[in-house]
């Protein structure tokens, strides 16, 4: 009867370590990198399919590299740091007011970056990158237009240089900046 429940136990590890540690699914719109105890994170992307790795040697992390939606709107929880998306962000314009601005910003990993990310930034790049970043070029770019424009005849034009900002900065690291699309800017009254 022991050795019964022991073969089970030695069954159930070798499925789920072992075999289940050999292979390595990505699904459509991801690709996996490989970290390898050896040789540190592999320079190659393991594209959607089925691949197989070492067991208990490598160990796959899923990156998604369909366009990421990152929304800046009052109804974000800025509790979760790794979350793509932020609180609106308060600026002030070249003529002295304060305001705040909601909107999306699409973003898009490179797929061939995407090993050099996880190796100098980390899982973590959204909190350590991507908001600061946003945050930073956003009070920026507003501190370069009136409030009247920004509201008014030069949306677009405000929407375009954040755009160049953006991509200015993350272009080198590897995140592709697809559209900026401010959704609201309200006016902050201070009391």
């Amino acid at each position: 009867m022991a050795g019964d429940s022991l073969d089970k136990l030695m069954y159930s590890f070798v499925v789920e370590d072992v075999l289940k540690g050999l292979f390595i699914y990505v699904p459509p719109g991801y690709v996996a990198c490989v970290y390898d105890l050896g040789r540190g994170v592999l320079k190659k992307v393991l594209t959607p399919g089925l691949h197989l790795k070492i067991p208990f040697w490598q160990k796959a992390k899923l990156f998604n590299t369909q366009t990421l939606e990152y929304s800046i709107n009052r109804n974000f929880n800025p509790s979760n740091e790794r979350a793509m998306g932020d609180i609106p962000i308060a600026a002030v314009t070249q003529d002295g007011k304060r305001v705040s601005a909601e909107g999306t910003i699409l973003l898009r990993l490179d797929v061939h970056q995407i090993p050099s990310i996880w190796q100098t930034i980390g899982e973590d790049f959204v909190a350590k990158i991507v908001r600061p970043t946003i945050r930073s070029r956003v009070r920026m770019v507003f501190s370069r237009f009136d409030y009247t424009d920004i509201i008014g005849p030069k949306r677009d034009a405000v929407e375009m240089e954040l755009k160049n900002e953006l991509e200015r900065i993350f272009y080198a690291r590897g995140i592709y900046v697809e559209n900026i699309l401010l959704s609201e800017i309200g006016s902050i009254n201070d009391k």
